[in-house]
């Protein structure tokens, strides 16, 4: 339970300021159409979850289920598909990494489709 706790607080904090870093973001460098808020979150979150991965596979701390689960993973799930990739990569799944990569990009371009579609009716 109190794993879950930490989960909980991690993920609030993550999510808002993945809002505030988002958003500043976008209006300090709107370049026409890119989503230049979300990128940059995804490459602080990416980094900051490979720094905290590392740390935490030598330390085994609760402090992991803070910031890694609940911190990153309101930041941007992103980081989390990120470090799941790199460590496919480190045991020589190179065929899985790939399926990995292309299944979750095709399939949720087709999700966010499908549900706009089911919504629309």
């Amino acid at each position: 339970m109190k794993n879950l706790l930490y989960i909980f607080f991690g993920g609030g904090l993550g999510s808002v300021l993945r809002f505030l870093i988002s958003n500043y973001t976008q209006k300090l460098w709107n370049i026409n159409t890119f989503p230049m808020g979300t990128f940059v979150v995804n490459l602080i979150g990416c980094f900051l979850i490979g720094i905290l991965t590392s740390y935490f596979m030598k330390v085994d701390h609760y402090l992991k289920f803070l910031l890694i689960t609940g911190f990153c993973g309101g930041f941007t799930t992103f980081s989390t598909f990120s470090v799941e990739n790199y460590s496919l990569w480190q045991s020589g799944n190179y065929s899985i990494l790939l399926f990995y990569i292309v299944l979750s990009v095709i399939l949720g371009l087709f999700a966010v489709y499908a549900g706009m579609q089911l919504a629309k009716n």
